[in-house]
């Protein structure tokens, strides 16, 4: 007969502290079900950070003597700023983990109201820890350049107020968003994308975890979408093991929509050799065929220009008809129209190379 386990148990289980060493460390949902990869493989200890081993190591050194400043991490999403923060929250506190935080995302109501009420109240209590040194709270705001001036300027004093027992930690993707003041209060870490083989390693530990068939064409095109995001790697990953048991570069591509490169060299052959007419009608049917977006087309034809020879000159007005064409794309502007003028920059960089030689 299996053995029952009473609701106590799970509960006293769960709260105990864990060892989190090494690569391992995988979070399996209480209910049984299967977690997303995101959540799954989120490193759980500072070891298990990917990258920005500077960062994290000047972090473990000021946790360790106890001089853990206010800090505000950050950079583009996906790049590990609020697992390295959630790391360090859960070496500083253990088991008393979730006592000793306040996390607040940007779906939260974070007005001035709630910095003068909630963030105050949680300040301006004192811990205890029996038994051992008095440890400082943390705050935890991700997402704050999300939060508005009035907000801002009422949480610099209440950092400036309650610094003795409590630390702020202050996440988000646009530095320039957050008040020079709060800036000058913190401890500033920018987190840049991720290296390819940061994103290649972390993705080949999930692979064999999930014991996966990803071919290394299909790696590469892994690496290549995400751009230095993990979690928009993990994602595209997780997206086509769904769709498909064999990951390949193609099986990658068409979960993701992107066009491939092959069509890319294709599409970049016709613009720069066939008349206006033979492109615009052969775009078109490709575009139709495989569900192309053309603004991917052209984020995709612009970086294949800087790896084909042409003059410097020609190559400057043509990166900048493109960069036109694609701020006219993103305010919904007609597709064909912008194919059209597509077609016509790359017919004037013709004509000039020809004039040229």
């Amino acid at each position: 007969m299996a053995e029952t386990i009473s609701p106590m148990e799970i509960d006293d289980a769960d709260r105990s502290p864990k060892p989190n060493k090494g690569k391992n460390v995988v979070i399996v949902s209480s209910d049984g079900k299967a977690t997303p990869w995101v959540e799954k493989y989120r490193p759980q200890s500072l070891a298990d950070v990917a990258a920005h081993r500077d960062i994290v190591d000047t972090i473990d050194r000021l946790t360790n003597e106890n001089r853990l400043p206010h800090l505000l991490l950050y950079g583009p999403p996906g790049t590990g700023k609020t697992s390295t923060i959630l790391a360090v929250a859960r070496k500083l506190y253990g088991a008393q983990f979730h006592n000793m935080i306040l996390e607040l995302n940007a779906s939260d109501d974070r007005g001035i109201d709630v910095v003068r009420q909630q963030i105050q109240d949680f300040a301006s209590t004192q811990s205890f820890s029996f038994g051992g040194k008095s440890s400082v709270k943390l705050v935890l705001l991700d997402e704050a350049d999300a939060m508005t001036k009035d907000a801002q300027f009422a949480l610099r004093r209440v950092i400036e107020k309650y610094t003795r027992n409590t630390r702020f930690s202050l996440i988000c993707n646009h530095v320039n968003k957050i008040i020079p003041a709060l800036q000058s209060r913190c401890t500033r870490f920018r987190f840049a994308p991720l290296d390819a083989s940061h994103v290649r390693e972390r993705l080949k530990h999930v692979i064999e975890s999930e014991g996966l068939d990803v071919a290394e064409s299909g790696l590469a095109a892994l690496v290549r979408l995400s751009n230095g995001d993990m979690r928009k790697a993990l994602n595209i990953l997780q997206s086509t093991h769904m769709a498909s048991p064999h990951i390949t570069e193609e099986a990658v591509y068409l979960c993701t929509g992107n066009p491939m490169p092959k069509d890319i060299e294709q599409i970049c052959y016709w613009l720069l050799n066939e008349s206006f007419t033979t492109s615009f009608n052969r775009i078109s049917e490709i575009k139709t065929r495989k569900g192309l977006a053309l603004v991917d087309i052209v984020r995709e034809v612009t970086m294949f220009i800087f790896r084909i020879k042409m003059p410097s000159d020609v190559r400057v007005h043509l990166i900048n008809d493109l960069a036109d064409i694609e701020y006219r794309l993103s305010f919904g502007c007609n597709d064909k129209l912008q194919l059209g003028s597509l077609i016509a920059s790359f017919t004037r960089a013709r004509s000039s190379m020809v004039a040229a030689a």
